[in-house]
């Protein structure tokens, strides 16, 4: 059941982030690209993910296995009220439903999650085997921040639903804000948390051993300084520099898996590309803490750390767990995976470099080849899927 329904949120995952590609040549709000692309995209295959890999990965079995059935249409509809409410559409009130229902998601992953590891909270026990017995001290890092991300998403979704209420926030009820702790805070040290386990498998290869406590442990405190001191101020300066740190590193960490790897999956380019990219948003946010935050680069930040470096990761990791060449459809393919990964990662590069250079054709370019890599890839879920 599990594994049924982890399927399904990757499948809405790949949906979402097609809509909001869609949604870019078409020219929708930032607001709406953000809740496509996060909300959407990103934490829809987190979800599903998440409910199969955190039991495994803390050596218990989940605790309620109809929660994955129970949070997918709050979550999945509680999105989509937010993104109509981003684009002003129905009653009033239909922002603070969407957050309702998504709250009401999250707390049910939330408790599943926590009830499942409640006698394992820091991960000592990982289930890692004896074959793989050099493995456990990195394995039992890693696992102890995921709790981080969860923590991160229980104030995050605290803090969405503080900005379509009346509900207090903790911050400053600044929609930016939430979308660091999700995006960086959840998001971000999910993926250095579960990746540290998950890479070095696939690629049958060791990472260096230095940057995966420098990773996670900055990783853990660069996404609340950022939303604390977002746009201005030492603090935002602060964050900028340790959420710098913790993207430099694991950047550092899966280049040199590729290179101790004799193996060439397609799903490794994607997740070479977000760490590519990875770099590029460090380095965009630097300037902005730095220097001066252009609002013409506002949104191109936006894009390299939800398609780019969270994006493209998640793109390769899928492939690897849904082989293209597996698919029943026609043109399922490693080629065609590796063709949506270069249209995404060229796209959202010819988006920069049009931005950058105010050339709005290569910039319009660059949306239609992320968009036709958007729809590559659900095409090639959903028949990886019904092979399934």
């Amino acid at each position: 059941m599990i594994s049924r329904w982890s399927r399904r949120y990757v499948l809405v995952s790949a949906v979402f982030l097609t809509g909001w590609q869609a949604g870019v040549v078409v020219g929708i709000p930032r607001r709406t690209e953000v809740v496509l692309g996060l909300f959407g995209f990103v934490l829809h295959v987190i979800f599903g993910k998440a409910y199969s890999l955190v039991p495994t990965y803390f050596d218990r079995t989940v605790a309620f296995p109809y929660a994955p059935a129970v949070q997918f249409p709050l979550v999945a509809v509680g999105t989509g009220g937010l993104v109509a409410s981003s684009l002003g559409v129905g009653p009033p009130w239909t922002g603070a439903a969407g957050a309702i229902l998504w709250c009401l998601g999250i707390g049910t992953f939330l408790f599943t999650l926590a009830w499942t590891i409640r006698e394992n909270p820091t991960g000592r026990e990982t289930a890692t085997g004896d074959a793989n017995a050099e493995r456990r001290p990195v394995d039992r890092l890693a696992n102890g921040f995921v709790p981080v991300a969860l923590l991160y998403l229980l104030i995050g979704a605290y803090e969405t639903l503080a900005v379509y209420t009346a509900l207090p926030p903790f911050l400053d009820g600044y929609p930016p804000q939430v979308t660091h702790l999700l995006a960086a805070g959840t998001a971000g040290v999910m993926l250095f948390a579960l990746g540290f386990r998950m890479l070095p498998r696939f690629m049958v290869a060791h990472p260096p051993r230095w940057p995966v406590g420098v990773v996670l442990s900055t990783g853990a405190v660069g996404p609340v300084l950022l939303a604390a001191g977002l746009g201005s101020g030492w603090l935002f300066q602060l964050g900028a520099l340790v959420q710098a740190v913790a993207v430099a590193g694991f950047a550092t960490a899966v280049g040199t898996l590729y290179i101790r790897s004799d193996r060439r999956r397609v799903g490794f380019y994607g997740v070479l590309a977000g760490a590519g990219f990875g770099v590029l948003a460090i380095t965009l946010g630097l300037l902005f803490a730095f220097s001066r935050m252009l609002p013409s680069l506002v949104r191109a930040h936006l894009r390299l750390n939800l398609l780019g470096f969270l994006g493209l990761t998640i793109v390769g990791v899928t492939y690897q767990f849904y082989p293209p060449a597996v698919g029943n459809l026609p043109g399922a393919s490693n080629r065609s995976a590796f063709y949506s990964v270069i249209a995404l990662a060229g796209g959202l590069l010819a988006q920069l470099v049009g931005i950058g250079a105010g050339a709005p054709p290569l910039t319009n370019l660059g949306h239609v080849l992320a968009l036709g890599g958007s729809l590559l890839f659900l095409y090639l879920i959903v028949a990886a899927l019904d092979a399934r």
